[in-house]
């Protein structure tokens, strides 16, 4: 089967000058699969530290701590009010290089962390930010009688905020939530810019060597398609096994 994908399109590119070599060079599929195998893997990482950074931060904005409260405020306001592109070059260029470099095992040196490292920071905290604000939304839609009646019955604040407060909140800011990660999904090509062997990166790299740009910027929207289409596919499923019939519309 995939020789005659392979000898389909190579027909087509004589043809009809329609290159989609990745179907059936193996080096171009094999620079491509990487770059996808890179985007989804920032994907997944980011997406899962951005909602843990969101939870962590709404936690502590609802703390007694007033310094607590003051620096998520700042880090909210921080990551919301500055380009993603600037935050990264950033955390790349300024914070990375002041920390050490270790011995690549040949002689060089290779930075402590990596592009891809940088990359999933850099997105998980951007993304992090607005699902504090995210969270924050669902656990204030909360109604209050409630938690008054949580509280009456002796729960402690770690209780009620897992057994009553949190399971609401996740179902009212689920579809916020949903659109804050597709554009976590998107804002992936930034890392780009920095090098990281990407989606984006594997295919300006074919395009420039086998010159197909048509073809590659095809891919390359269908390919980004379907990682969202899954996302939102995943979240949906979770939406609706959240559903409690009469609390949510």
């Amino acid at each position: 089967m995939s020789d005659m994908i392979a000898a389909f399109f190579e027909r087509l590119n004589e043809a009809h000058g329609l290159n989609f070599s990745i179907f059936y060079d193996a080096f171009d599929r094999s620079r491509f699969l990487t770059g996808l195998w890179t985007t989804t893997y920032i994907c997944i990482v980011s997406i899962l530290a951005s909602l843990a950074i969101g939870l962590l931060g709404v936690w502590i904005a609802g703390s007694n701590s007033r310094l607590g409260r003051l620096l998520v405020r700042a880090y909210v306001q921080f990551f919301r009010n500055t380009p993603p592109l600037v935050q990264l070059s950033f955390f790349y260029f300024a914070v990375g290089s002041l920390l050490p470099t270790v011995s690549d095992g040949f002689g060089g040196q290779s930075p402590l962390v990596s592009g891809t490292g940088w990359a999933i920071v850099s997105l998980s905290l951007f993304a992090g930010a607005f699902n504090v604000e995210i969270f924050r939304a669902g656990i204030e839609a909360v109604p209050e009688t409630m938690v008054e009646a949580a509280e009456s019955l002796g729960y402690t604040r770690f209780q009620l905020w897992r057994q009553i407060v949190l399971p609401l909140a996740f179902r009212i800011c689920l579809p916020a939530l949903n659109n804050n990660l597709v554009n976590l999904v998107k804002t992936t090509t930034l890392a780009y810019a920095i090098g990281v062997p990407e989606l984006l990166y594997a295919a300006s790299q074919i395009w420039s060597e086998v010159f197909n740009v048509r073809e590659m910027m095809n891919v390359l929207l269908v390919a980004y398609v379907l990682l969202v289409a899954v996302l939102v596919w995943v979240m949906h499923r979770w939406e609706r096994a959240m559903r409690i019939p009469g609390y949510m519309p």
